[in-house]
Formats: structure tokens, sequence, C-alpha cells
């Protein structure tokens, strides 16, 4: 289904559309959630919040902004974030170790090696790949980056921006998806 018309039918509250988001989104969504949480459990209750908020929240999409995926992402990552500050979340990291993983449709799980993508990440400068380290493979947000390693925030994001186009440049066109799916999580929440 055409995603302005999923659109359209979840800003009218349709509750068949939010069926239908689930089915177009849910495993990518859950993947970038699990990436975060490190934990199955801890991460399918996030996505059910994510898609809780985007029901409640469905009038507030705008299409200027963005693709509706790119919106899901950004409420997926936030309330993932948002559930690795809390009490609970200690809880589940001690209880559920669960490798980097992302979820794939049929059950399947892949690591970011099995794309190449930690090698590729290897070959950049140090002062992009630790960047790069600390928000994708690792959850920061930028503000928690700069904190973190002392760097100003408007030189994190900078170097950010240098090393996904590096990181394009070294995959090449044809995994633009990846990138697409890194660029969101780099600058979903700033």
């Amino acid at each position: 289904m055409q995603d302005s018309l999923l659109i359209a039918r979840l800003q009218r509250q349709d509750r068949a559309a939010i069926g239908e988001l689930y089915d177009a989104y849910g495993s990518a969504l859950f993947g970038v959630v699990l990436r975060i949480v490190h934990s199955r459990e801890l991460a399918e209750q996030v996505l059910q919040d994510t898609f809780v908020k985007a029901w409640r929240n469905g009038a507030s999409y705008d299409a200027s902004k963005g693709r509706l995926f790119t919106w899901l992402v950004n409420i997926a990552r936030n309330t993932a974030i948002d559930a690795t500050r809390s009490a609970h979340f200690r809880h589940y990291q001690k209880t559920d170790s669960v490798d980097n993983l992302v979820h794939r449709p049929g059950g399947e799980s892949i690591t970011p090696e099995h794309i190449g993508l930690r090698e590729v990440v290897s070959r950049l400068d140090d002062k992009y790949k630790s960047l790069i380290d600390l928000v994708y493979f690792n959850g920061y947000t930028q503000e928690e980056v700069a904190e973190e390693t002392g760097i100003p925030l408007g030189t994190v994001k900078t170097r950010l921006r240098y090393a996904i186009g590096e990181l394009r440049r070294l995959f090449g066109e044809n995994l633009a998806t990846i990138f697409l799916f890194l660029v969101t999580l780099l600058f979903g929440k700033q």
C-alpha cells in the first residue's frame, strides 16, 4: 500500500491502518530498537510503545519533513533511548544478553559484520570511527557523544556528516539503503 494512503488512514484513526503499518514496518523498526536496547523482550515492548505513539500522534506527521519510515524510525529510536535510561533497563541488561543484532522477516538475524559495516567503518580515520561507533553501534545521541568525548556539539555534527559521506563512498551507491538507515539513526534525534 502506498504510504500516502496509509498516512491518511492513520490520521483518520482508521484502526486497520495501524495493523498495516506494523506489517509494513514492524520488522525494520524492531531491528532499530534491538540495536539500542539489546534485549528481545524489551525491544518488543518498545516496539509496541512505538506504534502506540504513532497511532496517537498520526496527525502530527508532516510529509514535507521526511518519509513515513523516517518518522517511525525517529519515534522508535527515541522510545528505545528513553527505555535505556529507565530503571527497568538495568534489569533487562543483566538478564538478557543479545549481541548487536538486526532482525529480518522470517526470524533470521544479521549482524553488522554480515554486511561488512564494521569493516568499512574501521577504514575511517579514528576521529570519525569513534563517533560512528558511539552513535550507530551504541545508540548515543549527538549531545551524549559531545558530553562523553568533550568534543563541541557542532564539531560532532560536522564529523558525523563527513563520516557518512565517506561511508557512502566506501560502500558505493548499491548499498545506499543501509546509509539511509544510518543517517536516520545519526540525525534522527538532535
